[in-house]
């Protein structure tokens, strides 16, 4: 347990947040690589007046500091746990009662994506090259899913949450979030707008799929993140080989036809899953553009864009700590235990700054950002 008087380790950039955004905590991690024990003028500047006393406590009190037995112990039970699936795959492979495995097998796929999303975000280790693998791993080769597409994307999102220009979580595609961005939008894709709200979760069930498509368009997007060959070819290969891994264990566990509704289910679950954990975090707050969010620092950016889900060890486990989403976004290179110890520091801090600090319960941040959505295709709906 973190204490007061705890010197945090040297601890250099986080690989997936550092480039890109949450700037104060970058400079203030950059400072610590160099031995620093307090914020530098960098981050105090970066940061502004606001930001910087609760960068200043979170230091004192250890809490950027590694979790490397908690991520050990985290990874090994995961693992564990999907081979124990897929050794009931086997055992029972034979009769559809195999199908009881599929959701369990898409809550610790959950479970993987949120271990590379903590690598990808440097809270498990400052070493570089072994985040990388552990998200290679997790990622690429568990999940079909593309490391640098997923790091490069993140990294715009935690630097401008909720940006209607800068964040690619927001822009229009098949949902929109903004009534600006439902203009005009006729044919199928003003169908989807107009019943969005209820199609949302439904929509969530082929984000399994979605990820593995994206993951290969990426790795052959001559446009796509800056990567080297060598680099390309190895995600190819590894998303390649889950691909493959995938499709065998599946005929090597069962009939074909129990393969395929097995198949659907886990990634339609899986998706669900996903949709879950990350439809609460933002979807129907503080929307922004050049103008609302011009002169905002690390702080108000973060906050005002940001939903926090009450609850306990229980929904901290199922949602994968980004329950605490104010925190994490604050603090994207804290390690996921600690996100809750902060927490109360962040919420008075709000407080002393009259800054509003949201937090709901699970099924009322679903009902507001389904609101926002059904709002947002409101103005499709009255004129069809």
């Amino acid at each position: 347990m973190p204490r007061a008087s705890t010197t945090p380790p040297q601890r250099p950039p986080s690989p997936a947040t550092a480039p890109s955004g949450a700037t104060a905590v970058a400079e203030a991690v950059r400072d610590r690589s160099r031995g620093a024990q307090g914020p530098t003028v960098g981050a105090e500047r970066a940061s502004g007046s606001e930001f910087a006393p609760l960068l200043r406590t979170v230091k004192e009190q250890g809490l950027l500091a590694y979790r490397k037995g908690w991520y050990a112990r985290g990874i090994g039970v995961n693992l564990l746990c999907l081979a124990g699936v897929v050794a009931g795959m086997f055992a029972v492979g034979g009769s559809w009662w195999v199908l009881l495995l599929a959701p369990v097998l898409a809550v610790f796929s959950a479970r993987t994506a949120f271990i590379g999303h903590d690598a990808g975000h440097a809270q498990i280790t400052g070493d570089r090259r072994i985040s990388r693998i552990i998200q290679l791993v997790h990622g690429n080769v568990l999940l079909g899913m593309s490391q640098e597409w997923w790091n490069d994307k993140h990294n715009r999102h935690h630097a401008n949450p909720n940006h209607i220009d800068k964040d690619p979580d927001v822009v229009a595609d098949v949902l929109v979030f903004t009534q600006h961005q439902a203009v005009g939008r006729t044919g199928f894709r003003g169908w989807l707008t107009r019943h969005q709200a209820l199609l949302f979760f439904p929509l969530t069930t082929l984000e399994g799929i979605a990820l593995k498509v994206y993951g290969f368009q990426s790795v052959f997007d001559p446009n796509g993140p800056g990567r080297t060959a060598r680099a390309r070819v190895v995600e190819g290969l590894l998303l390649a080989v889950h691909v493959v891994g995938y499709v065998a264990l599946l005929l090597a566990s069962m009939p074909v036809g129990q393969a395929l509704v097995f198949g659907l289910v886990h990634q339609m679950l899986f998706g669900l899953h996903l949709g879950m954990a990350f439809a609460p975090n933002h979807k129907g707050m503080e929307m922004v553009d050049a103008e609302t969010g011009k002169g905002w620092g690390h702080l108000r950016r973060q906050v005002l864009t940001s939903r926090n889900i009450r609850g306990g060890r229980v929904t901290d486990w199922l949602l994968g700590g980004l329950n605490y989403q104010v925190e994490h976004h604050l603090f994207p290179s804290m390690p996921r235990p600690h996100l809750r110890l902060v927490q109360p520091l962040v919420r008075a801090h709000c407080r002393r700054l009259a800054l509003p600090y949201v937090e709901t319960g699970l099924v009322e941040s679903y009902r507001q950002a389904l609101a926002h959505m059904r709002e947002v295709g409101e103005p499709l709906r009255q004129g069809a």
